[in-house]
């Protein structure tokens, strides 16, 4: 009884602590909107909320805002399963490791824009061409994390998978992939942040909808109410998938770890 007592002015506290943390944010955008007292340049955060809710009503919002989920969806997805499967494979390998250790530090620190601009010269502005730069500059942040993970797994299990002829499907799935779970998750945390802000410059640069291509649109309008209530509308979203999806794999991912 009294664990319990004790643990939920905790959960009180940290509740407590966000919602004061939100106000005080919104206080201090109110603040400088009223300290500005220019409209046009810093809304007002109800200002924006109208902005906002006007676009939702007109069924704009929530069109473009799933259509950029859906790019970040699928660019989030292939950059996870490439990326892992070549950093468990310069993790596993030191002679892969010091081949293509070149490759990937040319990966990590190729500029996006140039990503987006040659992808869409050399396959047209098209919806592949869009999926395939944010792919692109997802990968090499994916590997390189998963390999300094695969580097730090314990050895010894891997030479008990060989004395007793483990299949190699079974080793990845029992022995790389449980140890590999922090490296994963800090790889998907990074990668999401990562991918939907490249989303929406590709769909600056080239694409006929989704969240990106409305900031272009209200930027030719110097429309800061409609751009600042879309980011707000798309940051909440990724902000519900890590609280609804990441972190709920992420424990149970990290069962085994305190058992």
């Amino acid at each position: 009884m009294n664990r319990v007592a004790g643990a939920l002015p905790l959960r009180w506290s940290a509740g407590w602590n966000r919602l004061l943390s939100a106000i005080a944010l919104l206080a201090l955008w109110q603040g400088a909107a009223l300290a500005l007292n220019d409209p046009a340049l810093l809304p007002s955060p109800l200002a924006t909320f109208q902005a906002g809710y006007a676009e939702l009503m007109r069924g704009e919002l929530l069109f473009h805002v799933g259509i950029t989920l859906a790019r970040v969806a699928v660019a989030f997805t292939l950059a996870m399963l490439i990326g892992s499967a070549i950093g468990i494979a310069l993790g596993r390998s030191q002679t892969l490791d010091q081949v293509f250790n070149g490759w990937l530090v040319i990966g990590l620190n190729l500029p996006a824009l140039v990503t987006m601009v040659l992808c869409y010269m050399w396959f047209g502005l098209t919806e592949v061409a869009a999926i395939l730069a944010v792919t692109i500059n997802k990968v090499p942040t994916v590997a390189a994390i998963v390999r300094e993970g695969t580097k730090a797994l314990d050895r010894s299990l891997f030479e008990m998978t060989q004395v007793y002829n483990v299949k190699p499907t079974r080793v990845l799935t029992r022995v790389i992939l449980p140890q590999l779970a922090p490296s994963l998750m800090a790889a998907a945390r990074a990668g999401l942040a990562l991918t939907w802000k490249i989303v929406l410059v590709v769909e600056l640069l080239g694409r006929p909808n989704g969240v990106g291509f409305q900031i272009r649109s209200f930027f030719n309008f110097f429309d800061i109410a409609s751009i600042l209530a879309y980011s707000l509308a798309f940051i909440a979203a990724v902000i519900a998938i890590e609280t609804f999806l990441l972190q709920p794999i992420d424990r149970r991912l990290g069962r085994w770890r305190r058992a």
